[in-house]
């Protein structure tokens, strides 16, 4: 099957590339029914469910570019693929802010959760900035910062569920706001019958997911685009799919903090796929050997999210089209990067 998929052509690579974004479609808006009921009936609450399950679930796929294409001297590619997408999911939030007519997304779904997972975020990130001008050192051919990336992530997740059980900080509420209020549990479907169903729908992503970087691979061949390219607009965008569709999904149904907190979680989520590079590259620390211009998405992909958390603290009610100060400087500074990208 593998070989197969190495030789369709680029007809075919297309049409694979369109069935797999209609599963993931169909599979991602069933995903976050579910996330959302586990929210509820766990007693995680929206912001932690949609940081660890909706978040990771939905990453799956892009997490098996980066690490197979860093086992494969692709350095460029797996760190591009990783910070295209927390960039590109940033992005999707703008869109799930012009679905929601009522009211600015960021405004409706602030909570004490999402500002920390944002700042988690931000701390994520710059580690990997001090990964790349820090001393080239490596043990087992695994730069330091490596292990403090995966720390940092766990830690935080610990900050976010005493949030959740013993918050120190609220939002105003306003007319606006949706909190994050359990629904009345159907009895219908068991909790273990939800998390096998959870589980499932995950491998379906992540499997889906490895289809589309194939068909992507082979459609990036026939451009002959660089890595970098192929990266933050290729593969990037066709493994952060999942989130799109998930978070849309999420906003249609009223759970606007699971929303935020997929894109927000999913991100930071995102963060290890680098240290899951650097771990699967055997030339030495894989930060220091990506181009400049894959960094920068790294500069870029922090002022985004301080962006968002600007929105998420200013909570701006409604702006120009029903979307906030936030989404238009999002889009702005997504579409320079590309610009940036190309020159």
């Amino acid at each position: 099957m593998f070989t197969l998929l190495n030789d369709i052509s680029l007809l075919a690579a297309f049409a694979l590339f369109g069935f797999c974004a209609v599963v993931i479609g169909i599979v991602g808006t069933r995903l976050t029914r579910v996330v959302d009921s586990l929210a509820d009936r766990t007693g995680l609450g929206e912001a932690i469910a949609g940081a660890v399950l909706l978040g990771m679930a939905t990453s799956l796929s892009g997490i098996v570019v980066s690490v197979s294409s860093a086992w494969t001297d692709k350095p460029e590619l797996a760190m591009s693929n990783a910070l295209g997408g927390i960039a590109v999911q940033t992005l999707f939030l703008t869109i799930a802010d012009m679905v929601y007519r009522r009211a600015n997304l960021e405004h409706a779904a602030a909570s004490l959760g999402n500002l920390i997972q944002g700042a988690l975020l931000l701390c994520l990130l710059s580690l990997l900035l001090v990964g790349r001008f820090a001393p080239e050192w490596t043990f087992w051919q695994i730069h330091p910062i490596t292990p403090l990336l995966f720390i940092a992530y766990l830690f935080g997740l610990r900050l976010i569920k005493n949030a959740h059980t013993r918050p120190m900080w609220s939002p105003t509420r306003t007319r606006e706001t949706r909190e994050d209020q359990p629904d009345e549990p159907s009895g219908k479907i068991t909790l273990k019958r939800l998390w096998l169903i959870f589980l499932g729908l995950a491998l379906a992503i992540g499997f889906t997911g490895w289809l589309l970087e194939r068909s992507a691979t082979i459609i990036a061949a026939e451009t002959g685009l660089s890595q970098a390219a192929v990266g933050v607009l290729l593969t990037s965008v066709v493994t952060s799919l999942p989130e799109l569709v998930t978070t849309i999904a999420a906003v249609r149904r009223g759970a606007l903090t699971l929303a935020v907190a997929g894109i927000i979680g999913g991100n930071a989520f995102d963060t290890l796929f680098a240290a899951a590079s650097d771990v699967a590259y055997r030339g030495g620390s894989i930060y220091h050997v990506i181009p400049n211009h894959v960094m920068l998405w790294v500069a870029l992909t922090v002022l985004m999210t301080g962006v968002l958390m600007l929105g998420l603290l200013h909570r701006q009610e409604q702006g120009p089209g029903r979307i906030g100060f936030e989404s238009m400087a999002i889009i702005g500074l997504y579409l320079t990067g590309i610009i940036i990208l190309f020159n």
